[in-house]
């Protein structure tokens, strides 16, 4: 699973390694300790929407660019767990529990993997969503994977 203050933190220190920036120069002109500016960076601590702006405004970035910059990397991220799931269910298909919408009336089980896949689909645009290898669109993403797996330092 994906999680937003692990992206949100990559991009931070991407940001501030860009600049050329120590966490203590950083720390500093925002306002934030250290310690906590670096569980941020980390993806450790959830930062509020006042601290992240505070330490765009350190940085010198919009806080829309940074948000811009994340929702573009979740959502690539969230592509790439959907193209997983597909990979234990055969290339190019999606699991039968999420291909098709039960009729109202259906036990328990099915109504709540029939709303996986109305999620899915309206995620998707479509209720048969997959990208198999070859494809223009899994290339291109398989490509931006590997630059933000570039872009993360270990």
């Amino acid at each position: 699973m994906v999680l937003l203050r692990h992206l949100l933190g990559d991009a931070l220190r991407r940001l501030r390694l860009r600049q050329g920036r120590t966490l203590r120069d950083v720390s500093a002109a925002a306002r934030v300790s250290l310690g906590y500016l670096s569980e941020v960076e980390r993806g450790q601590k959830e930062a509020s929407s006042e601290l992240l702006a505070s330490i765009c405004g350190a940085l010198g970035a919009p806080l829309s660019q940074l948000l811009r910059e994340v929702s573009d990397n979740f959502a690539l991220a969230e592509l790439a767990e959907l193209q997983n799931e597909s990979v234990f269910t055969g290339v190019g298909e999606l699991s039968p529990d999420m291909a098709s919408v039960p009729e109202p009336g259906a036990p328990a089980e099915q109504l709540r993997l029939g709303r996986r896949a109305e999620r899915t689909a309206a995620a998707a645009g479509s209720a048969r969503f997959a990208v198999a290898p070859g494809q223009p669109e899994f290339e291109q993403v398989a490509r931006r994977i590997g630059d933000i797996k570039d872009m993360v330092p270990v």
